[in-house]
């Protein structure tokens, strides 16, 4: 049984195509602009999540904590937070360094 996908069919450099045993096609998807999340200051991984109490963050990939700043550790440069978790901005609008501090 031969799958018709277009990965399958031909070399397409954006898929990686696996064929499995019985002629089964399996295709992975990846796409570099899937971004999974703000970047731990500390280990350099997308795992920093939100916690329960606003403005603070904990990276589940090396479980350190961190406090979102209004003053910028880098230049200083003062900013408003904003505590929504699906809007919060970790960089800092002057610098574009982190505005997160280990806890």
């Amino acid at each position: 049984m031969a799958s018709s996908s277009p990965a399958c069919a031909g070399p397409d450099r954006t898929r990686a195509s696996v064929r499995a045993p019985g002629s089964l096609c399996l295709v992975s998807e990846s796409s570099p602009e899937t971004k999974l999340g703000p970047e731990c200051p500390g280990c350099g991984e997308p795992w920093l999540r939100p916690t329960a109490v606003p403005g603070r963050y904990r990276c589940v990939y090396c479980l350190k904590r961190y406090e979102l700043v209004s003053v910028c550790p880098n230049c200083g440069e003062h900013s408003t937070i904003v505590r929504m978790s699906s809007t919060a901005m970790v960089s800092c609008n002057h610098c574009q360094a982190t505005m997160l501090q280990a806890v």
